[in-house]
């Protein structure tokens, strides 16, 4: 397929499921207002732990959206990919109906999956024996579960898959979305991640490789990307699900287009498991990558909504990269860090990502980076510090990064008739 012959592709529906919002509407206006979702973990003791502290979504009622009996057979991490897939559907307003269902389909990307099953089976295998473990206990732990059960639940019958690339997953399902539609193998795709990995073995994994925030006596300030004090990540949960769709369709059913996906950008450092390679070569790759899809210039990028995870590492090499990759106009582009919020989603962290940036295109809005007091030398861009700020949003970007070296990009712009 030529160039000439790609199909353009927009969103017209958004779901979140956040620290600081069960909605869009409550997640977009507690971006903007700066609210903090981070806190003491509640969802089990966590005495035993250096780290104590998490980004726990609050008040979540599965319910909602799935009977009681489906809702026990699913981790926590499927009830959010489910639940705000539903919200997404419902915001663009789309049926799925026996006419379509084989042209919609679904990617949904999770770094770990139902972690928390599989740690709850491992006990009662190891106290009662290997009889007394759950029937469900395989399908509600293996990580396509989310996109199988949106499936499920939807009616979507065209491609259906699940990314899992750690933190960069939720991104390179969209990515991977786009394409289908982009190429015709999808009018419509339901994307996004999804991650409920605050568990007591994820919580001590992470916190063996030395990549958690330990500020336990003041979570608000633990989250501070680009900060010269800042001392690693903070786990967060939840799950961000974009409509994507063709644009055609969607202008012959009326739909509202919050903006246009135009480039997708993917690399590998091949360097190391967790760290990302020094200057950040791989990610500045994925941003030109990116950007050459989309045809865009350094100069028309307005906002970039970094991977920004608070870690000594990340944070001055995305900055070296974006500036790699942008040239001078970096220095004019405003960038922030939505983690500093949320937490960090993991693989959940590109789909409530990219439903902000989506939001700031659309509404010519832009969320702040909180908790930047005292900003690294080496981190010396403009990070929207503290406040939101309004302004146009022609062009924006979404980065997501994870262990394995895996680089995602994303570019999105305003939807405009041509």
């Amino acid at each position: 397929m030529t160039n000439t012959e790609l199909k353009r592709v927009v969103v017209t529906g958004l779901g979140a499921i956040t620290p600081i919002g069960n909605t869009l509407a409550e997640y977009w206006e507690g971006l903007l207002s700066g609210r903090n979702g981070i806190g003491p973990i509640t969802l089990f003791d966590p005495f035993r732990h250096d780290c104590r502290i998490a980004g726990e979504v609050k008040g979540f009622d599965p319910h909602l959206y799935m009977e009681r009996k489906e809702a026990k057979r699913m981790d926590r991490f499927a009830q959010f990919g489910v639940s705000a897939s539903q919200q997404a559907l419902a915001d663009a307003q789309f049926v799925i109906n026996d006419l379509n269902a084989e042209q919609v389909g679904v990617i949904i990307g999770t770094g770990i999956g139902g972690l928390k099953v599989l740690e709850d089976q491992q006990e009662i295998y190891l106290t009662r024996g290997p009889d007394r473990c759950s029937p469900f206990m395989i399908p509600m732990m293996i990580a396509n579960m989310a996109a199988g059960l949106t499936a499920i639940h939807t009616g979507a019958k065209g491609p259906n898959n699940c990314t899992v690339t750690a933190c960069a997953a939720g991104s390179n399902a969209i990515g991977d979305a786009f394409r289908l539609v982009q190429r015709g193998y999808a009018q419509a795709m339901i994307c996004g991640g999804t991650e409920a990995a605050v568990t007591p073995l994820s919580l001590a994994g992470f916190a063996a490789c030395k990549a958690l925030s330990c500020r336990n006596d003041d979570p608000t300030q633990a989250c501070r990307p680009f900060d010269r004090d800042r001392d690693g990540f903070v786990m967060g949960e939840g799950s961000g699900i974009l409509i994507l769709e063709e644009l055609e369709h969607a202008l012959s059913r009326g739909a509202k287009i919050y903006a246009e996906i135009v480039g997708y950008g993917m690399t590998c450092d091949a360097y190391h498991i967790t760290s990302p390679v020094p200057g950040g070569e791989g990610a500045c790759r994925a941003i030109q990558l990116a950007l050459k899809d989309a045809g865009i210039t350094p100069e028309q990028v307005s906002y970039i909504n970094a991977h920004g995870t608070s870690t000594p590492a990340n944070d001055s090499t995305e900055t070296a990269a974006i500036k790699t990759a942008l040239g001078q106009s970096a220095y004019q582009v405003a960038v922030s860090s939505t983690k500093s919020m949320t937490g960090h989603l993991l693989g959940g962290s590109g789909g409530i990502e990219a439903v902000a940036t989506v939001m700031a295109v659309a509404n010519d809005q832009i969320p702040p980076t909180i908790n930047l007091e005292n900003p690294d030398p080496a981190c010396d861009l403009d990070y929207v510090p503290h406040k939101s700020r309004t302004q146009p949003v022609e062009v924006a970007l979404s980065n997501s990064f994870g262990f394995g070296g895996h680089n995602v990009t994303l570019a999105f712009k305003k939807y405009k008739q041509e």
